[in-house]
């Protein structure tokens, strides 16, 4: 029995091992995973391989190289709004969604300030810029302009060192600025400026990386390319990574999440529980968070004098309509983050 157990451990080491993927960061190399495809794929024509590569291309480079079709001419919108959303969050924090960073910015996102700021003084602004795009530097750094008082270096596209201008009516006020994945070009180098010259906190995640100078180069059938070919460079020189701008706060959000929030700030997710500043109360299946019972001195006096019990007696906060929470995880970051540096900044003062 041991001569027989001996064999078979004396079999086992002498076998080849198994064949195991190596451990490895590196992508395949291209031309062999195609070669192997186009020989092996069934029913696959070189006109099927030929697009699925390229649309694969050109998609793992998403807003640094984009085709230019008569196609795209055709179904771009015509005079999209540059800010497409503005709201009052807890009356006291102006937001503004940007849309797309183009000639006209600066002055709608102005418009939108005096707007939003009519009625009372605003003590902090949400600049939205998730799902924004753009190629327009100049207008990116005339945005960032109405938030400088002072004279100050901004940004290079390769036009030469464009400045802010000195001022008296600059929007002095905290600005938190929301980015993501699919923030990109010169939305991009707008969220970088901001940061740069002080005048603004990022939160959410890290933008698409192709905050750089495009130029467009024909194809042999009429198209164009559009190819990121130079760096946008930030007022000391710095240079916007490919990596993206990374934000001061990350909040991890999924992008099909981001666009429902977008449309709904105040709106549920199969009833998740949104850990931030300010929450849902999911398991009632409201967006109003829970409220304890509390008697205060006034209303014990008050229900002696009417006559009821403590059972019959609803405290008069809790007969006030409760508030609607934000669930919007980066939006509710943003509020809470400007409320508390307003009263900082009022203990300050």
């Amino acid at each position: 029995m041991r001569t027989g157990l001996f064999v078979v451990c004396l079999l086992l080491l002498l076998a080849p091992a198994p064949r195991v993927p190596a451990a490895t960061n590196n992508a395949p190399d291209f031309g062999v995973v195609f070669d192997l495809v186009r020989t092996h794929l069934a029913g696959a024509s070189e006109a099927d391989l030929n697009r699925a590569a390229l649309e694969g291309f050109l998609a793992g480079l998403r807003g640094k190289v984009r085709l230019i079709t008569d196609t795209n001419v055709a179904s771009a919108p015509t005079n999209p709004p540059l800010v497409s959303q503005t709201n009052l969050f807890d009356d006291e924090i102006g937001y503004v969604r940007v849309s797309r960073v183009a000639d006209g910015l600066a002055g709608a996102v102005t418009a939108a300030f005096q707007a939003l700021s009519a009625s009372k003084k605003l003590k902090g602004l949400v600049l939205d810029l998730r799902f924004a795009d753009g190629e327009d530097f100049a207008a990116a750094a005339a945005v960032a302009d109405l938030f400088i008082r002072k004279e100050r270096p901004l940004l290079d596209w390769g036009a030469g060192l464009v400045r802010a201008t000195e001022k008296q009516d600059a929007l002095t006020l905290p600005v938190a600025v929301l980015i993501n994945r699919e923030t990109t070009g010169a939305s991009e180098a707008l969220a970088a400026v901001l940061r740069y010259v002080g005048a603004a906190l990022l939160l959410g995640g890290p933008t698409a990386g192709a905050g750089m100078v495009m130029k467009d180069y024909p194809l042999p059938d009429g198209q164009w390319l559009r190819i990121a070919s130079a760096p946008v460079k930030l007022g000391d020189g710095t240079a916007l990574s490919g990596q993206g701008v990374k934000p001061d706060i990350e909040v991890k959000v999924g992008l099909d999440e981001e666009r429902i929030y977008l449309r709904d700030a105040y709106g549920l997710l199969g009833n998740p529980v949104v850990k931030s500043g300010t929450t849902a109360n999911a398991a009632a299946g409201t967006n109003t968070a829970n409220r304890r019972l509390r008697v205060s001195e006034a209303d014990l006096v008050r229900e002696r004098r009417e006559g009821r019990s403590l059972e019959e007696f609803t405290p008069a906060r809790d007969r006030e309509p409760l508030k609607p929470q934000i669930n919007d995880p980066a939006l509710a970051r943003a509020v809470d983050l400007l409320k508390g540096l307003a009263v900082v900044r009022r203990a300050q003062m």
